[in-house]
């Protein structure tokens, strides 16, 4: 009997049924294929972040291991560490506003980036949207579980010497080794109990590693100075690059800052809607700079100690480690290299293409299916060591983040705050076929904005910029890669307004391009007098809805304000 009903469990478990879930049953949605509980709206009970939260959210994205080879590989394509440093300090800046502005929309509607980007894009345009960054944070899963395998590996080689001397048996064009996948599968397989842990809890993870890792890169810091050459390693070191070369060398070093942590930034909704109110959020805009700046220098140091005491270009903190021959330390750097690595990956990473992978399929998709999804396909099908490779080729995969993701932000912030000036219908962000819906599903201004204007003219710079055999030339049109204006093709002789034209202006270029259709193109069925939300019995106001039978056409009769 036992084994019987055993069986019987295991085979219901086969079942596409016992996968289905369902919506709150406070829920906007008209039905499961539209929404879930992760999907629905954060009650109050669930907002527990804190201004603390969010400041060690950043302190520990900022002491990531990823942050010291985007400084030194900075460096190591011809920029000073005065420029390289520049460089960070403006673009995490500017990644500061605009996590403030898309992160208060998700305190004050309290729903997911999913969700939100219907209101701006309509419920099937904002998939491209979804899809788009779901395949970034997957990137990004890839390349920071490799970076934790090479803590695992230097944490092995520590305790195990010999561990340096296991035989290969992959090809040398595979670049990677067999020690290396099995601590990569090692490393990868650590992550997955911290998958199940929900968003309002993982602010514990952060407090530990805001605790643990700064002293760490302190102790680091001060190592570094202390193995400056007085002759001069990096920091007294002159630029390699000159003329037009420095330009464009700093140009895509401040791009590359910019999109550094823009899939984090642009999905900051799925984070800031279990924020208790949205004051918290403020102080990023002072921790985000600060943090990075100060952890760049650090990479920047150490990059310039392994220049004196190896006479290498080691931008991988991990391969500097790899020299020492004081291996209690080796191991305790790893270790709390591999933590902060984990505790990124998990938050910025996984937990983004999770909350982004529910709206793909919300019947069967929760956040922690979505999680598992991109640990597979993010992890294993996207191959990240090809990527982590060389120093240009790390700073051009960062450098196509922004290609999907300055026009998407720009029109979500442009939209809320100045076009519909945070008037919004919440409830229609979940019911289709209503105010949303827009022409069958597609807003035609943000479809414009989006794609025709933004993606097309840059997308052969991005494909050979990754790919430096690729057989696609594209001549001047690579340069529009590097500055994504949203007005077609620049001719190359225009080499001043090239400049002008950098890639962090395409996020002005695509709010002003969207706010001057809006105006020109008003469309008056997304207009309300009054924002409609959540919130009402919380803020003393009775909301009724009455259906019409149709699904998701819902008649608001009295709602919330504020």
């Amino acid at each position: 009997m036992g084994n019987q009903s055993l069986s019987s469990r295991l085979l219901a478990f086969t079942r596409l049924s016992a996968w289905k879930l369902e919506p709150e049953s406070s829920t906007f949605a008209p039905s499961s294929a539209w929404s879930n509980k992760d999907m629905d709206p954060v009650p109050p009970h669930m907002r527990t972040w804190t201004t603390l939260s969010y400041t060690t959210y950043w302190i520990s994205c900022a002491t990531g291991v990823t942050v010291f080879p985007l400084a030194s590989s900075m460096v190591a394509i011809g920029l000073s560490w005065q420029g390289a440093l520049l460089a960070i300090a403006l673009g995490h800046l500017i990644l500061a506003i605009m996590v403030v502005l898309i992160g208060t929309v998700g305190a004050q509607l309290r729903v997911p980036f999913p969700v939100l980007t219907r209101s701006s894009f309509g419920f099937w345009l904002s998939y491209f949207s979804v899809i788009s960054l779901i395949i970034l944070s997957m990137f990004w899963f890839g390349i920071q579980t490799f970076i934790g395998s090479e803590c695992v590996y230097q944490m092995l080689k520590a305790i195990f010497p010999s561990v340096a001397h296991f035989p290969n048996h992959l090809p040398q064009n595979a670049r990677i080794t067999t020690i290396e996948l099995i601590c990569y599968f090692v490393y990868w397989l650590i992550q997955f109990p911290f998958m199940f842990i929900s968003p309002r809890k993982l602010q514990w993870l952060f407090l530990a590693k805001s605790i643990i890792v700064p002293p760490t890169w302190l102790a680091l810091l001060i190592w570094a100075l202390l193995k400056q050459s007085p002759n001069g390693g990096f920091l007294y070191q002159n630029t390699v690059s000159s003329g037009g070369g420095l330009s464009w060398a700093w140009l895509s070093a401040f791009n590359s800052a910019l999109g550094f942590f823009a899939t984090a930034g642009v999905n900051m909704p799925d984070v800031t809607r279990y924020a208790k109110n949205e004051r918290t959020l403020y102080v990023q805009l002072i921790i985000i700079p600060i943090a990075f700046t100060l952890t760049s220098f650090i990479g920047i140091a150490m990059t310039s100690a392994g220049v004196s005491l190896y006479d290498q270009v080691l931008w991988d903190p991990l391969k500097l480690i790899d020299k020492w021959d004081n291996r209690p330390c080796a191991f305790l750097v790893s270790f709390v290299f591999a933590l902060t690595t984990l505790g990124t990956n998990v938050s910025a990473n996984s937990l983004n293409a999770g909350n982004d992978m529910i709206a793909l399929y919300p019947r069967y998709i929760n956040i922690r299916r979505g999680q598992v999804i991109c640990a597979f396909l993010g992890g294993w099908a996207l191959c990240p060591w090809e990527i982590l490779a060389t120093a240009p080729g790390f700073l051009s995969f960062i450098t196509g983040y922004t290609i999907f993701i300055a026009p998407i932000t720009g029109i979500m912030i442009t939209d809320y705050w100045l076009v519909h000036r945070t008037r919004v219908d919440v409830p229609s962000m979940y019911r289709p076929h209503g105010r949303y819906w827009y022409t069958h599903g597609v807003a035609k201004l943000a479809r414009r904005c989006r794609i025709d204007n933004l993606l097309l003219p840059t997308f052969p710079g991005l494909i050979q910029s990754l790919k430096a055999s690729s057989n696609v030339h594209v001549s001047a049109v690579t340069r529009l890669y590097v500055f994504h204006t949203c007005w077609g093709q620049v001719p190359s002789s225009f080499a001043i307004l090239d400049a002008c034209l950098h890639q962090h202006v395409q996020f002005v270029l695509a709010s002003t391009v969207y706010f001057t259709l809006s105006k020109l193109f008003r469309s008056d069925e997304t207009v309300v007098k009054n924002a409609i939300i959540e919130l009402e019995t919380q803020l003393g106001f009775d909301s009724r809805f009455s259906s019409n039978g149709q699904d998701g056409k819902v008649d608001v009769m009295v709602v919330g304000i504020v």
